[in-house]
């Protein structure tokens, strides 16, 4: 208990760049998927990926390290403009 007090007295804003255990689940689940040849647009419409991130937790996670390294960068931005259209239409 006090460790963790310590911990956020040193940086009280460091809950704000943590992700969560979910989103962990998640990206394991996408890059797994992807690497058995299905497209990233298609998995990021899977029920199991819209059941347990936002819209904007899935945007942060295209922007994960493990996630883009994985895929690739062309992938992600593609899947980006894809994802961006479809919203705003």
């Amino acid at each position: 208990m006090a460790s963790r007090l310590a911990s956020l007295l040193r940086s009280p804003f460091s809950f704000l760049f943590t992700r969560s255990a979910t989103e962990d689940r998640v990206a394991t689940y996408v890059i797994r998927e992807y690497k058995r040849g299905r497209r990233l647009a298609e998995i990021l419409d899977d029920s199991y990926v819209k059941n347990r991130l936002t819209p904007r937790q899935c945007d942060r996670l295209l922007d994960r390290e493990d996630v883009v390294h994985a895929i690739g960068e062309i992938d992600v931005e593609q899947t980006r403009r894809e994802l961006d259209a479809l919203r705003s239409a």
